[in-house]
């Protein structure tokens, strides 16, 4: 691997003294942490909403609803701060943030939850991008990492407390006279005011602003290109992967990329993502490293709370306590990390992490109804230590090939490409899962059938005089598996072990596929960064 050098020159020097910037850092990592929060509050509520909502199949659209305006605003609020300041593009990102978690805690269903989420992911979009920009203008390259650790920091406890609050909600029927999961989104109200007021305040730092056009037809370009590929990807399996409609749906994704194309090759340097930008390895390798990552990221780590809780019979505050050793892996990682960077100026510590998250993955991948949770814990330890170090490290990639003028652009792009392969890898791989766990639930009955725990428990009178326990055996009597519906989940608390059994089983290996098929994407994440250039950091 050669060795890059980044020009001093491309390293803004800070005006702010380092009390100055932690001031400033106050705000941004409030509005940051309101993002932070809402994805494990949701991730450990999630099984619990869609069974209230009567959409465990649907659930994805919770997730892809959000990733997909995140996605597109991203780059926008990137451009827009560059033209109007950073400030006020925060403070529009957290209102308009504020706006969608309160319709969130109003939705009636599945769908109206997926169009709310699609609100609340027009502010989620600036949320960390901006925060991520504000520094790079106040902070030499070298440097940064130190500060962004801090970021890391407020990740961590997001996701230490998010979890655990989710979870709590979403096990109470009410609070306050309204239905507990719905808190998992009203919570944002208050956290979501707090940050406004500090942002407000504090968030007080002159940056040049640059005379830009926005690129409106590229923002549109992107709509057309995201939107029917990332649809097909959660409706495939209903639709058929080669039916009419997908190919169709592939068809105008395919036109959304030329158009794209098109627009960024018009618009020159004001384009939405100057195509002039991919002319530099760092930016290039760096956000195809995002991409994969982020695909690894959001599409593995979306099944580990549904195993926790269908499988392992975890409540929902239990399955958010189980995910604090993943963040003890985040927090210890990055410090160290932040640390290392900051001392020698070298980069390469991502080759690591890529191996670490993939190492983690397959180590998923082999869980089953019988797995220690001790495993699972130091699995998500080796998780979080990869995603320590992966996700500041590849923004720093990124952020060394751009010059001032650019930073906006090339900060935002981190997300945009993180997020995009986020939401891919979230809507595939529950689609995956819940076109496979089907099938496997009927393999795992046909073979119970075998054995005589499970036929005597569907001859014991005992067991069947639970109308729980005999609405299951009726529902297999009449359809097989097939009569199973996995839309509501909550009926597997209350049913005999030996004839929850087999659903478990189902579960558990269609969950190990995806684990797998997110192990293999970071796997080739892992082995394009020997090719990522040694960048020393002046």
């Amino acid at each position: 691997m050669s060795e890059t050098a980044v020009p001093p020159a491309q390293a803004p020097a800070p005006a702010l003294t380092h009390r100055q910037i932690l001031t400033v850092l106050t705000g941004l990592m409030l509005g940051m942490g309101l993002g932070a929060l809402d994805q494990t509050i949701v991730g450990s509520a999630i099984r619990v909403i869609a069974d209230q909502l009567h959409g465990q199949t649907a659930q994805a659209w919770v997730t892809t609803a959000y990733l997909i305006t995140a996605t597109i605003t991203t780059p926008l609020y990137g451009k827009l701060s560059d033209i109007y300041g950073r400030k006020p593009l925060y403070l529009t990102a957290i209102s308009l943030f504020l706006v969608g978690s309160l319709l969130c805690g109003m939705a009636n269903s599945i769908y109206e939850l997926a169009a709310f989420r699609a609100i609340q992911g027009l502010g989620g979009g600036g949320l960390m991008s901006l925060a991520l920009t504000i520094i790079a203008d106040m902070v030499p390259a070298r440097q940064r990492s130190r500060y962004q650790g801090y970021f890391m920091a407020v990740f961590g406890t997001a996701s230490v407390i998010g979890p655990v609050i989710g979870g709590l909600f979403a096990g109470l029927d009410s609070f306050l006279g309204i239905d507990g999961w719905r808190w998992v989104f009203l919570v944002n109200l208050p956290v979501g005011l707090a940050a406004l007021a500090v942002v407000a305040k504090v968030l007080n730092v002159a940056t040049e602003r640059v005379r830009h056009r926005i690129d409106y037809l590229g923002a549109m370009a992107l709509v057309v290109l995201l939107v029917p590929l990332l649809t097909v990807a959660e409706q495939g399996r209903e639709w058929g992967w080669l039916s009419s409609t997908s190919l169709t749906m592939y068809g105008i994704g395919a036109v959304g990329l030329l158009l794209f194309v098109f627009a960024e090759n018009r618009m020159g340097a004001e384009a939405l993502l100057p195509l002039r930008m991919f002319r530099q390895s760092s930016f290039r390798m760096g956000n195809l490293l995002n991409f994969l990552v982020g695909i690894g990221m959001f599409g593995g780590l979306s099944s580990v709370p549904l195993y926790l809780q269908i499988v392992k019979g975890l409540n929902p505050t239990e399955a958010g306590m189980m995910l604090l050793p993943m963040t003890a892996g985040i927090m210890v990682s990055t410090g160290v990390v932040g640390k290392l960077i900051s001392k020698t100026g070298r980069l390469k510590v991502s080759i690591v992490g890529a191996a670490f998250m993939a190492t983690a993955l397959f180590l998923f991948s082999l869980i089953g109804v019988d797995t220690s949770l001790v495993q699972v814990g130091l699995t998500a330890v080796v998780m979080g230590g990869g995603l320590g170090m992966l996700m500041q490290t590849l923004t720093l990639v990124v952020q060394t090939g751009a010059t001032p003028r650019d930073m906006g652009v090339a900060t935002a792009s981190v997300n945009l490409f993180r997020q995009t392969g986020g939401t891919v890898g979230a809507a595939a791989f529950l689609s995956v899962l819940f076109s496979t766990v089907g099938g496997r639930i009927a393999d795992s009955t046909s073979a119970a059938f075998a054995t005589p725990e499970f036929t005597a428990a569907l001859r014991d009178p005992e067991v069947l005089a639970d109308p729980v326990n005999r609405r299951f055996v009726e529902a297999l009597q009449s359809g097989g598996a097939a009569g199973i519906d996995i839309n509501d989940t909550s009926f597997l608390y209350g049913l005999d072990p030996r004839l929850s059994r087999p659903i478990l089983e189902g579960f558990a290996s269609s969950m190990d596929t995806v684990f797998f098929v997110g192990g293999c994407v970071v796997l080739v994440a892992f082995a394009l960064t020997w090719f990522l250039r040694d960048i020393r950091l002046d």
